[in-house]
Order: structure tokens, then sequence, then C-alpha cells
């Protein structure tokens, strides 16, 4: 049994309905399928189940949902992107793992090792992190995702957009444009616009790994005007 089935069956009892086997986007709340009462009895039950240690005060019930929230809202936003959430860590190619600030470092070092993490935390001191690993062919093979849960609402949203998008493939930092999320000294919580411009170009299938500069700006103009149309379309921009 895998660590999410564990967790389904861990629910499906403290919850007492198979519903939430049968349908992993119920809103357990607006149902009433989970209350108070029931959100102690599965934090702790998890606790149990894995060993951990989950403070009730530490725990946010919208942030459960995000994720899939946040994976839904890019979906809709990037043309050619097939994206989307899967039950089982064996069958995804981007990992998302959610942890408290103060085991940042410590999930860190696990990923990129004791050495590797001093330096992201020197360097950067991140409040959250993704990285990917690319073939001969500089396609992705597989995105690691890094997020605290616990730094407030915002800066959960900001980190976990950008750290999901960089993860597709736009992974480097710039100070030279202001109007994007990959400029650290912006924050937005949301996906906007000029980087919804970005992910679509990138995923245009006229743009493929390993293209040189020239090969793309050869494809540029038609399929920015394609993405402009797009991104205006889905977004209900203006003419």
């Amino acid at each position: 049994m895998t660590p999410s089935d564990k967790i389904i069956e861990v629910l499906k009892s403290v919850s007492e309905t198979n519903e939430v086997q049968k349908n992993l986007d119920l809103p357990l709340y607006d149902l009433q399928i989970l209350d108070s009462l029931k959100t102690v009895r599965l934090i702790v039950a998890i606790s149990q189940e894995f060993g951990l240690d989950i403070p009730p005060s530490e725990f946010e019930r919208e942030r459960w949902a995000t994720p899939r929230k946040i994976v839904a809202d890019i979906a809709a936003h990037v043309r050619h992107l097939n994206i989307a959430m899967v039950e089982d860590n064996d069958d995804a190619n981007v990992l998302v793992k959610l942890v408290r600030d103060r085991d940042l470092f410590r999930t860190i070092s696990t990923f990129y090792g004791s050495e590797r993490a001093k330096e992201i935390k020197t360097s950067l001191d991140p409040q959250c992190l993704s990285g990917f690993r690319k073939n001969d062919k500089f396609e992705i093979e597989h995105s690691d995702v890094i997020l605290t849960v616990d730094n407030g609402d915002f800066v959960f949203l900001d980190c976990a957009y950008e750290e999901l998008l960089q993860s597709l493939g736009p992974i480097n930092d710039t100070s030279k444009t202001p109007w994007t999320m990959f400029n650290d000294d912006v924050s937005m919580g949301f996906f906007d616009v000029y980087d919804q411009y970005i992910l679509n170009l990138l995923y245009d299938p006229r743009i493929t790994p390993g293209m040189t500069v020239e090969e793309v700006k050869a494809v540029l103009p038609d399929a920015l005007a394609e993405a402009r149309a797009f991104v205006r379309k889905v977004n209900n921009l203006p003419e």
C-alpha cells in the first residue's frame, strides 16, 4: 500500500464514509464530512500512521487542497501543457513536498546532499525550492518542488506558483524584468499574464529542447502572436 493509499484509508476511517476514496476532490468541509473534532482525529491518526509530529495548531485546512487547485490553474492558462495530479509518486515526474519551515534545510539536504544544501542556504536562504533533472537532449525528466506550509498564505502561494512554474522549465531567476515572478525582488502569489506568455511560448510545439537562439527567433513572431491571443482569451482581456 502506497503512502497515498494509507492516507485515504485513514481519512475514510475518520470521516466514516467511502466517498473520500471515490472522489479525491471531495470538498470535505463544505459537505461537513470533516469538522473541527474530526480534523484533530485525522491529524492524530496520520501522525500515528507515519510517525510524524503534526501539531493541530499548525494545520490549515485550505492549504491541503491548494496544490491541486494551483495545478489546475496552471493547466487552464498554458496551452499544449499536459499537467495533472496523480495519486502515486511513481507515476509523477514532478514531486511536490510540503514541509514545515524548521524542516526545510533537512529536507533540502535529503534531496541534494549536505554540502549542496549548505551552498543553497548560504547563497539563497530560500523559503521554498525547485530543481529538475534533464537528459542529453535538454528535455526535463524529473522535477522536485519543496514548499513550506507555515510561513503564511501569501508566502505559500507565491512560492507554490513560482516553484511549480520553474520546475516546468524557466528555472533561472532574473533581476532585469520587473513584472515577472521569476524576479526574486517580485512577489505575486498568482499566475500573472506576463508569465503566462513565457510558459505558453515555452510549450509551443514549434519550440523544442535543444534549439539554437536563431532557430527560436525564426518561429517566435508567430508563436508569440498565438500566445498573446490565447492569454487574452483565457483571461478575458480586452482586444
